[in-house]
């Protein structure tokens, strides 16, 4: 990969990430993922990214955890090669590991302990709902040619501390996905964050037309136990009517030291 087929841009107040110019890049999903994630669990001693791409929002929650062992799984090559060059770009090598494989293998032998932070940003499109981009980063990012939200989700499970929280986005449109996949992992969901890009553009649910929605929303959940929990919904919007950043956008950004 030429050096001019890359980027460097600022993903916190000292961090910075490599990311390809016209391959897959880091977007909102992340920033609201990794915002939900680190107010979560701000004491996790160790942090599990599933599916970390080029290491998005291990960075973030790494910035925000200083103290925290950091464990990152990928399995697309030129993400995992990003990755690393991140991880170790930005002097985060001594306590971080990353696994170069498919999620739901890697964690079926975890042995690097329980973890208390676990994240994902998952594909959204199910296999045949679109056409795959040539480009292999790309396709990964969008289509979920290694498992969707229920994966994931099932994944985290596996090495989640029992107090642990599991911190994951899926596509708005489509919450049932995440509720019966929550379900069969023996995870309760305890908070969902509809992040809405623009004021008065929601997205339209695919069952009425009379339900809007957000285009993607962030869940919080945790093991399951006997206690009904009950779900707390809460909505951010990014940009006002005028296309100006709200509040809650910048608060986001600020979170990660950045202006």
């Amino acid at each position: 990969m030429l050096a001019d087929d890359l980027t460097s841009d600022a993903i916190t107040a000292d961090f910075r990430l490599l990311q390809r110019r016209r391959g897959h890049r880091f977007s909102i999903d992340d920033l609201a993922t990794a915002w939900e994630a680190a107010r979560a669990r701000p004491d996790a001693a160790a942090h599990l990214d599933l599916g970390c791409g080029v290491g998005s929002v291990l960075l973030m929650v790494a910035w925000r955890l200083p103290a925290a062992r950091v464990f990152g799984i990928e399995a697309q090559e030129v993400s995992f090669a990003l990755a690393r060059r991140n991880v170790d770009g930005n002097g985060l090598a001594a306590r971080t590991t990353l696994l170069h494989g498919d999620l739901r293998e890697v964690t079926r032998a975890w042995p690097h302990g329980p973890c208390e932070l676990v994240t994902g940003t998952p594909p959204y499109l199910p296999l045949g709902t679109a056409l795959a981009s040539p480009d292999p980063q790309r396709a990964a990012a969008r289509l979920e040619l290694r498992g969707g939200v229920e994966d994931y989700l099932s994944a985290a499970a596996r090495v989640l501390a029992p107090e642990g929280r599991v911190v994951v986005c899926a596509d708005g449109r489509t919450p049932e996905r995440v509720l019966r996949g929550a379900a069969a992992a023996g995870l309760s969901p305890l908070r969902r964050l509809d992040v809405i890009p623009h004021a008065g553009r929601e997205v339209e649910s695919p069952r009425t037309a009379e339900a809007p929605g957000p285009l993607f929303s962030v869940w919080t959940c945790a093991h399951a136990t006997r206690e009904d929990r009950a779900l707390e919904v809460a909505a951010v919007v990014l940009r006002d009517p005028q296309g100006a950043r709200t509040e809650a956008s910048a608060d986001m950004r600020r979170y990660f030291g950045l202006g």
